[in-house]
């Protein structure tokens, strides 16, 4: 029976048993194999998925192939999935297994310093950006279609291995959603697709002592915050011990202080280079782990005398300083989630 130059109709159980032989094979050879898992029928949960899913929406370039995109993504058709510098790679299963590849143009840099600079003050720490909580003002500006920080059709060039000469292909719109669905896992991707870095949005360590006086509503780290970043309830983990009763005069007089409790740490720039190359990490991993920038640490360190921290970020200091080179890898992974 003729087919009119169409390939005939593979249900989708029986093309997706076929995907998953092959991936294994790629798998067993070294490629890492990133799928996109859709729990039920939304794509996207959390605020940079969802914002990116809307903005792909809002053109009528898209519009005609978007739908069949959503099916493929939903019904597992995108097997692999990987997310780097400007560019998007994928496996995309249909009658064949076809390989999308989309490169992203970078966010233009009087752009990234526009948004910067209409972010300062606005952003208070690394927690906040990623998990999109912030006031809505800031959610206009970073979503917004034309000066925002997603693309725009224009800086989206696409290319599919399918016969399908359409410009946006359903195999390619199964890709763009995946995206979605990944930036609900790892939101900092999407910085990291346009070429920024999304930790100079965070101003929780520019000024302290506004921050103390509450000029600026989230520049400080929240107790709630520091939890999170370290998988602890500080209120309850890290209660100091009672202090002793003070000594007795004659005590005071005869008795050297005992030597046995360690001073807390004191914050020096050499200090906290040794601490952070105690723990093993480099500037972007240990600023992850204390809340703050990488720039902030490089300016610590750069201090040879006692630095004069905002009280949060000595807290967080002190806290770091107590850790293990294990349990700061720990906390580090959960300051990611």
């Amino acid at each position: 029976m003729p087919h009119f130059g169409w390939k005939p109709y593979v249900p989708v159980a029986k093309r997706r048993a076929k995907a998953d032989r092959e991936m294994k094979k790629l798998a067993k050879q070294g490629r890492q194999i990133e799928p996109v898992v859709i729990d039920g029928t939304k794509i996207a949960r959390t605020f940079w998925g969802e914002a990116w899913c809307k903005h792909l929406e809002q053109y009528s370039d898209y519009a005609n192939r978007l739908p069949r995109g959503r099916t493929y993504v939903r019904n597992g058709s995108v097997c692999h999935l990987s997310v780097g510098k400007g560019k998007i790679e994928a496996v995309v299963s249909g009658s064949e297994l076809y390989q999308v590849a989309i490169t992203i143009e970078p966010l233009p840099a009087a752009k990234w310093k526009r948004l910067r600079e209409q972010c300062t003050g606005q952003i208070g720490s690394l927690l906040e950006l990623l998990h999109g909580r912030f006031s809505n003002q800031v959610m206009q500006i970073v979503t917004h279609r034309d000066q925002g920080l997603f693309p725009n059709p224009t800086e989206i060039h696409t290319q599919c291995s399918c016969p399908d000469w359409a410009g946006l292909c359903k195999h390619l719109a199964a890709v763009l959603y995946g995206v979605g669905a990944r930036l609900d896992q790892q939101p900092e991707l999407l910085f990291r697709l346009r070429g920024v870095d999304h930790q100079e949005l965070i101003t929780a360590d520019l000024d302290p002592t506004r921050a103390a006086e509450g000029a600026g509503k989230g520049r400080r780290l929240a107790t709630d915050d520091l939890s999170e970043v370290f998988g602890i309830d500080l209120d309850d983990e890290f209660t100091p011990a009672p202090r002793k009763p003070p000594a007795t005069r004659k005590q005071t007089v005869s008795k050297a202080p005992t030597a046995t409790a360690e001073p807390p740490f004191a914050p020096t720039g050499p200090a906290i280079a040794q601490l952070r190359e105690r723990l093993d990490m480099n500037k972007s991993q240990f600023a992850r782990l204390v809340g703050v920038s990488p720039p902030t640490i490089t300016n610590w360190e750069r201090k040879a005398g006692a630095l004069d921290l905002h009280p949060d970020h000595l807290k967080c200091l002190r806290r770091v300083s107590t850790l293990t080179e294990s349990e700061a890898a720990t906390r580090l992974v959960r300051a990611r989630r």
